[in-house]
């Protein structure tokens, strides 16, 4: 019953972290059968052991006390403590890693600033027809620095065409890249770090047949200074193929998934935009600035409700996938690890109560409190090295399974596992501890009074 009480109270909190909806059958008589079955199971398999067990003894040399049974008895304790353990050091493994790729993930260069940037769809013939109204009205706010456009939004590719060909080009090669139509104050707005060249300039006639690349395009071209090449493109407005003369490469961005290489893309100014992309002011709270934001768009295009986008938000949702894993993975480390810390307290009592008078026997002798703890202690240590020893091949295998599927990897570091093994064995020493030493400071005249 209180497994089902604890049950029913995290389903919520799980469903919301594992975005499922797993509904407790509380009306379904199969749930309680099986409910009712599995309790009848374990407590006949908890009764049937010892029943057999003790039956098995001779009657003589219980009331002796000559049986000598303690290392049968705890045998099967131990193989629980290293299977229990193996599970705890593979999940402790497994969440550093997730953590540890996340973070690899999050500290690649974005190739532009997304803080503060906000985005809207242009969903309706209403947004071309007043974009100048709306441009202006949101610069008069005094909290918008900048307003542009693009055809797809700054955290994805809705556009990817073929069709590219240049001088030198491997006749084999199959040229697709990502292609974006932006206004020419799109770069300054969004933060574009450029490597070579100049933007797009809207003043200048000759653009209208421009492109600016990224490095990864760039590399694909194959030009020794791109600055000036020209690129043939059959492009959607064009019956046949136009020339595209190269005039800035950019740095790299992240715009699909985090843990995949950058896409080769180019950007120009023609074509038709979908997304309305601006940034707020940074000296001005985005608290404050949002009511102004907002009153503009009901001001200007009143037939659409606003629905707007916060570019650092959008971009964070990558990493959603694997920072479930991770949190996952980390409760689980966390109960596994309580669940192997009752079966080590319990073993740790067992084993006391057995070495009892040969724990006061040493004390008599003269030996200390520091090495009766070393003594009890060293058996569970070796249970738990034991558990490192399975846990840390069965974590590697799993884990290079995982990320070999991400082109932007984490290291599987030696000190990962370390760090994993030395906690283990910490949280072993800190469980025991309470046992052996109150074993050790035991009066070892009632353990020997019967002797």
């Amino acid at each position: 019953m209180v497994a089902l009480a604890i049950v029913s109270v995290a389903l919520n909190g799980f469903n919301h972290l594992a975005m499922k909806q797993i509904e407790m059958p509380w009306h379904e008589p199969r749930f309680w059968m099986a409910i009712a079955g599995f309790v009848f199971i374990t407590a006949m398999l908890a009764g049937t052991y010892p029943a057999f067990y003790l039956s098995s003894f001779n009657s003589v040399q219980v009331l002796k006390g000559s049986l000598g049974f303690g290392k049968l008895v705890s045998l099967p304790r131990k193989i629980l403590v290293v299977v229990q353990f193996t599970v705890s050091v593979t999940l402790i493994i497994g969440t550093v890693i997730v953590y540890k790729q996340v973070q690899f993930a999050k500290d690649r260069p974005v190739g532009y600033d997304r803080n503060g940037l906000m985005m809207v769809q242009m969903v309706s013939s209403d947004f071309y027809a007043k974009y100048d109204v709306l441009k202006t009205e949101l610069k008069n706010t005094g909290v918008v620095t900048g307003v542009s456009t693009s055809s797809s939004p700054a955290t994805d590719i809705w556009n990817s065409n073929g069709g590219f060909d240049w001088e030198g080009k491997d006749p084999s090669l199959i040229a697709e890249l990502a292609t974006f139509t932006v206004s020419a104050d799109y770069a300054s707005i969004v933060g574009w770090e450029f490597v070579k060249g100049r933007n797009l300039s809207a003043d200048k006639a000759s653009d209208s047949s421009a492109f600016v690349i990224n490095e990864s395009a760039a590399k694909m071209f194959g030009f020794d200074d791109p600055i000036g090449e020209v690129v043939k493109w059959q492009s959607w407005w064009t019956k046949g193929r136009s020339d595209f003369t190269i005039v800035g490469v950019i740095k790299d961005q992240i715009v699909k998934s985090p843990y995949d290489p950058p896409v080769p893309a180019v950007y120009f100014l023609k074509g038709g935009p979908n997304w309305i992309t601006f940034r707020i002011d940074p000296k001005v709270d985005i608290h404050e600035a949002l009511p102004k934001v907002q009153a503009v768009f009901a001001k200007v295009i009143p037939s659409v409700p606003l629905d707007y986008k916060f570019v650092d938000q959008e971009f964070a949702t990558k990493f959603a996938s694997e920072e479930r894993i991770g949190v996952l993975s980390l409760l689980f480390s966390v109960l596994a690890i309580l669940i192997s810390c009752l079966g080590l307290s319990g073993l740790a009592s067992f084993v006391a109560e057995r070495r009892a008078k040969e724990i006061g026997i040493r004390k008599v002798i003269g030996a200390s409190i520091f090495s009766l703890w070393r003594m009890l202690s060293r058996d569970f240590a070796i249970l738990v090295v034991v558990a490192c020893c399975i846990a840390v091949p069965i974590a590697y295998y799993f884990l290079d399974a995982w990320l070999v599927k991400f082109d932007y990897r984490t290291e599987l570091s030696w000190w990962i596992f370390a760090f994993s093994c030395a906690g283990a064995l910490v949280i072993t020493l800190l469980t025991v501890s309470y046992q052996t030493i109150r074993a050790a400071w035991a009066n070892p005249v009632k353990s020997l009074r019967l002797e």
